[in-house]
């Protein structure tokens, strides 16, 4: 959700008269209102792969008559409806799932113009009659309320001024992404002996993979896993030195509130959904199996993710923040 404040900006920076509102899930309101591009969010109450037809018509129903156009991110059908039941003049999207007339405003998607995934998010807001080349990112930036920070640190205990590492063991996607948790806590380990506080940053699923870090920190780390709000974590990670992170939804939100990250890359190249800051350093080994784009490891062996050594990962902090390596 982060990467797509690009295309919002994007469209700001074209017209900055432009009005935006966001239809999204509810769990991305957090986000979207740190975004000072939005205006409004509309939220879609579905869960992920449902259909819900008569919910996208109610929906888009109450939004008829008060938009021009329409950019839909996702290419499946469904994503496409609620703008088709709003009636909005202009509906762009990608080519997806046989969505003739339901986007009438039907753009070709060509990986060799728009490989990044931020780039196909900006790409939908250009003029499709222009040249066709990369476009211009714009890095997110999200807004950090430091009242709230304020109450968050002294709620769980982080110190507002200890230089301190976040560090993010977690993937969604699946454990091709997660680089080991053991490994996560030998660098806890050996930045808490430097005297940085360590934290570690997840949802409640993270919550096992945080306590394994803090397990194989000896004692360095906290696991924060399951007691943040997602508000609370955009505030807390612009606290952060440097964030040490897989290729995640925090790895964006860490480099969009200013925190210098290393990013750890498995089955996804990080040519496809790179950090967007200009303080980011990422570990790709690109073994000759990579990327394999898969939730899980063909192979079983994860030598993409278990070969990338702490010591590596180690020093890419070191430079980020502007030290020598001890």
């Amino acid at each position: 959700m982060v990467m797509v404040q690009s295309l919002f900006m994007a469209l700001k920076h074209q017209n900055p008269g432009n009005v935006i509102d966001v239809a999204a899930p509810a769990w991305s309101a957090p986000v979207l209102a740190r975004m000072p591009e939005v205006r409004n969010i509309v939220e879609v109450d579905l869960s992920h792969g449902e259909l819900g037809l008569l919910k996208r018509r109610r929906i888009g129903r109450t939004l008829r008559g008060r938009y021009d156009q329409s950019i839909v991110l996702p290419r499946s059908f469904k994503s496409a409806l609620i703008p088709y039941f709003a009636g909005i003049p202009q509906r762009t999207a990608y080519r997806g799932e046989m969505r003739y007339g339901v986007v009438n405003d039907m753009r070709v998607l060509d990986l060799d113009v728009t490989y990044k995934a931020v780039e196909r998010y900006v790409n939908l807001g250009t003029d499709p009659s222009r040249p066709q080349q990369p476009p211009e990112i714009r890095f997110p930036k999200l807004q950090v309320d430091e009242d709230k920070r304020r109450k968050a640190a002294a709620r769980l205990g982080v110190s507002e001024v200890t230089p301190s590492v976040a560090l993010m063991p977690g993937a969604e996607f699946g454990p091709s992404k997660r680089w080991p948790a053991k490994y996560f806590g030998k660098l806890a380990d050996r930045f808490g002996q430097e005297g940085f506080g360590v934290y570690v940053f997840g949802s409640a699923k993270d919550r096992d993979i945080g306590q394994e870090v803090v397990s194989a920190s000896n004692g360095s780390a906290r696991n924060l896993c399951g007691q943040t709000s997602l508000e609370e974590v955009v505030d807390l990670l612009s606290l952060a030195s440097i964030a040490i992170t897989n290729d995640s939804g925090l790895m964006h939100i860490a480099s969009a509130v200013g925190c210098p990250v290393v990013a750890i890359y498995g089955s996804i190249t990080p040519e496809y959904t790179p950090p967007l800051s200009s303080v980011a350093r990422t570990q790709y080994l690109n073994l000759e199996c990579s990327p394999c784009w898969q939730k899980q490891c063909p192979y079983g062996h994860y030598n993409c993710l278990r070969d990338i050594a702490v010591q590596r990962v180690y020093e890419s902090a070191r430079e980020l923040l502007g030290t020598e390596t001890a």
